[in-house]
């Protein structure tokens, strides 16, 4: 994957390629309507290990409307046979717990940022100074919502879920054209949860060279594979739902990862960090004492002055005390220039006429 993207910045850190990877705890609907369950969920996200910890920011009335039409009502996936109204009024988090919830998670070294639904969340949470803002999936087409963000100044990560080409590309556009300069794309599978054969982790690469921007993943699927093989790949954001208890209840806990689970992942990114390495062509300082082991040219029989080397006489063989063993056939032919026994690494002052 190409690393031409440039960096972004969250709270002072650079988030982009040989940079850690940054860990975003979606805590989504999973505070179950209770303010205690969120705070408990920021305190678990930190000692998991997440980089930040991301909310949503809106109303049932912001992102629909009240109506038992047919045309409100979901019909698949699980909040199948629900109204749009209804599961948005009990998945929405009261913006009044969101100022306290940022300034708990940066007491514990988090970043907290949201995703705004429209422009009224999005100056809600300019007044709370959050350093960044998500925009979901199902938002990327709102262009009057991307150009109210995008004036912020503030650094965006994108949700491409559901997205073509074209509108990754107009998204990206009036993101920048209207004073986002800090822009980051998040390969997206919007199914809940996403099946691995649905994940396609490799498109980041792509989105990586048309846009010239740091990616990373926005994981719906269960379990750690998909995170793991973006991280691989050369993601750079790994963003993952995060509730107290498996299946503990709410819109979001089927896909959403407890605490160990999350920081075992966490752990594995940062495994896969160290293993990944810079990708220089350059030995490692562990492999110095190996080197003595590789094979150089040795004198295999005992030898005379004005002996002829022959493949008889001279080897490559370990270890590496003698001349490297690109020099054999120059070696070959000529003559001893003085009296060589049986295992003496061969030196170019033993070779006459050098």
């Amino acid at each position: 994957m190409s690393t031409k993207g440039r960096s972004i910045h969250i709270g002072g850190r650079a988030i982009g390629p040989g940079r850690p990877v940054y860990v975003i705890a979606e805590m989504s609907a999973n505070h179950g309507g209770s303010f205690e369950r969120a705070a408990a969920i920021v305190e678990a996200a930190a000692r998991a290990g997440a980089d930040a910890i991301k909310l949503q920011t809106y109303t049932p009335d912001t992102l629909t409307i009240d109506c038992a039409s047919p045309l409100f009502r979901i019909t698949d996936g699980p909040w199948e046979g629900r109204y749009l109204y209804d599961l948005y009024r009990e998945a929405a988090m009261p913006w009044e717990w969101q100022p306290r919830l940022l300034e708990l998670a940066s007491s514990l070294g988090m970043d907290l940022f949201s995703t705004p639904f429209d422009e009224t969340a999005v100056a809600f949470l300019e007044a709370m100074h959050v350093p960044a803002f998500k925009i979901a999936s199902f938002e990327l087409t709102d262009i009057a919502l991307l150009r109210r963000v995008a004036a912020t100044g503030k650094p965006v990560l994108l949700s491409t879920g559901m997205a073509c080409r074209e509108e990754i590309a107009e998204a990206v556009a009036v993101l920048r054209q209207g004073g986002c300069a800090e822009v980051a794309l998040l390969k997206c599978t919007s199914a809940y949860p996403a099946p691995p054969e649905a994940m396609n982790v490799r498109r980041m690469a792509r989105l990586a060279e048309e846009f010239s921007v740091p990616v990373g993943l926005s994981d719906h699927s269960l379990g750690p594979e998909a995170a793991l093989a973006a991280v691989a790949l050369g993601g750079c954001i790994i963003e993952k739902h995060f509730t107290l208890q498996e299946n503990d209840g709410g819109p979001d806990a089927a896909f959403s990862l407890a605490p160990d689970a999350f920081a075992s992942l966490v752990r594995a990114i940062r495994r896969m960090e160290t293993v990944l390495g810079s990708g220089e062509p350059e030995a490692a300082p562990q492999e110095a004492g190996c080197k003595a082991l590789r094979r150089s040219l040795f004198v295999v029989s005992d030898m005379r002055a004005g002996d002829v080397f022959t493949v008889a006489n001279v080897r490559s063989i370990r270890p590496a005390h003698g001349l490297p063993t690109r020099y054999l056939d120059d070696v070959l032919g000529r003559r001893a220039a003085c009296d060589i026994a049986r295992g003496v690494p061969l030196r170019w002052d033993m070779v006459a006429g050098i």
